[in-house]
C-alpha cells in the first residue's frame, strides 16, 4: 500500500470508531483551496471537525504531535468555509478533535485544540 492508501484505511477506521461512539458522519475529506478536513461529524448537537493522524510506531513522534499549530490553523480556515457553505451560524457549537492512531491503538482526543480565527 502507498501512503495515500494507508491514510485512507486509517481514516476509515477512525470513521467507524466515531460512528460506534454515536457520531453522525456528515462528510469525509472536505476540501477547499486552504486545505482539507478528514471527517466532519455531529455529536450531541456539536459539529466536529476531526483530523486523523497515523503513525506506525513512536519513532518519529506521537500522532497527536503531528497536528501542528499550522495544521490547526488550516483546519480552522477550512471549517469556516464548511460552516459558511452549510449555513451553520456562529452560535452553533463546534469543536476540533483528533483521532490519533499508533499501530493498532486508536485514541480520540475531544476538543484537541482551540479555534484559531483570522
Amino acid at each position: 500500500m502507498n501512503k495515500r492508501e494507508v491514510g485512507a484505511c486509517h481514516e476509515e477506521s477512525a470513521a467507524l470508531y466515531l460512528i460506534k461512539q454515536d457520531v453522525k458522519i456528515l462528510e469525509r475529506n472536505f476540501r477547499n483551496r486552504f486545505g482539507e478536513i478528514d471527517i466532519v461529524g455531529l455529536y450531541k448537537g456539536t459539529y466536529l471537525f476531526v483530523e486523523v493522524k497515523y503513525r506506525k510506531n513512536g519513532k518519529v513522534g506521537e500522532p497527536i504531535e503531528a497536528v501542528t499549530l499550522s495544521k490547526q490553523r488550516t483546519i480552522c480556515k477550512v471549517s469556516d468555509y464548511y460552516r459558511l457553505c452549510h449555513g451553520i451560524g456562529e452560535e452553533q457549537a463546534c469543536r476540533f478533535d483528533v483521532v490519533a492512531i499508533k499501530g493498532e491503538h486508536l485514541e480520540w482526543y475531544q476538543n484537541a485544540f482551540s479555534y484559531y480565527g483570522g
